[in-house]
């Protein structure tokens, strides 16, 4: 069994490494390397900078508000997807108790769960269609419509949401969070199904409510999920790339208005094929990857705790 074992294992591994060296390994050193250029774009022509890229990123009024908005979605996004995904798949799996003291989801649990995944199952590009047409700003729009309805709003001046400054970004992260809700309330489910039953039992036998039984039990037994799921959401709020450049107003890729919806990956795109400031963009992409990886090994580290066997 031993003879051949490492032939056997190199002959399966060494496609895939090459694969992955040549179109993703490779592309990182070359943004890495234009990063120190004032490369253009549109010619191998370029001259070697140095660090001006990046002394020029953190002069950048622009690069500054567009690296808050991603600091506010970071923030908002994973705390407000993970604590209702986790609140819904307590109520769909263990949110009810049977006659004889049983566990058991509230009724219709199977049903929600599809409803609150549907969402899910839409591309990026057709969720930003179908909500830039929901935050219409005239009578028109779903929203404006209904405000209008409940004399909410004045149907001579209906709220342009997507247009407002103070309401823009975080129209947009309403959006994600709808989006992301149903996916993590089924990943929630899943390992909440996998927990022995008797254990929710038992809790309630001692006299638990379901407020002590969430905290004391489920989170607890869920925790390296919840933690798998807080840095996806991270990296998730790092980018929102697709959703702002089509559905927030702006000459190309969106962020606007005057820069309120901008975020770090579209002003790097903006820079890289509108303004043909390659190396600047490369620079951003250097910065983009660090803060995402310093973002996700902090995250792994502080939430880290001992395993808990069942």
């Amino acid at each position: 069994m031993q003879q051949g074992k490492y032939r056997f294992v190199t002959g399966f591994l060494i496609v895939p490494v090459v694969l992955y060296a040549v179109f993703m390994i490779w592309p990182y050193m070359q943004t890495f390397g234009y990063s120190f250029t004032n490369w253009q774009g549109q010619s191998q022509e370029m001259s070697f900078v140095g660090l001006d890229n990046y002394t020029a990123l953190f002069s950048d009024s622009v690069f500054l508000k567009a690296l808050w908005h991603n600091v506010l979605l970071l923030v908002f996004l994973p705390v407000a997807t993970i604590l209702l995904a986790l609140f819904f798949a307590y109520m769909v799996n263990v949110g009810g108790r049977g006659g004889a003291g049983g566990i058991r989801g509230v009724a219709g649990s199977g049903f929600y769960k599809i409803l609150f995944f549907v969402p899910h199952v839409l591309s990026i590009a057709i969720l930003a269609v179908l909500w830039r047409a929901i935050y219409r700003g005239d009578v028109a729009g779903l929203i404006n419509g209904v405000f209008i309805k409940l004399g909410l709003s004045d149907p001579a001046h209906p709220i342009e949401w997507l247009n407002e400054p103070d309401l823009v970004l975080w129209c947009v992260a309403f959006v994600l969070l709808w989006w992301g809700v149903g996916f993590y309330l089924v990943l929630f489910s899943a390992a909440m199904q996998s927990v022995p039953k008797e254990i929710y039992e038992a809790a309630l036998l001692d006299g638990a409510s379901r407020t002590q039984s969430f905290f004391r039990v489920t989170l607890p037994l869920l925790w390296d999920t919840v933690q798998t799921a807080w840095v996806y959401l991270a990296i998730l709020a790092m980018d929102c790339f697709a959703l702002i450049s089509v559905m927030t107003p702006g000459n190309s890729y969106g962020g606007g208005p005057d820069h309120n919806s901008e975020v770090m990956a579209t002003y790097l795109m903006r820079n890289f094929l509108s303004f043909g400031k390659s190396g600047y963009a490369c620079a951003m992409g250097v910065v983009i990857l660090g803060l995402t990886l310093i973002l996700s090994l902090v995250t792994l580290r502080i939430s880290r705790r001992e395993r808990i066997e069942y």
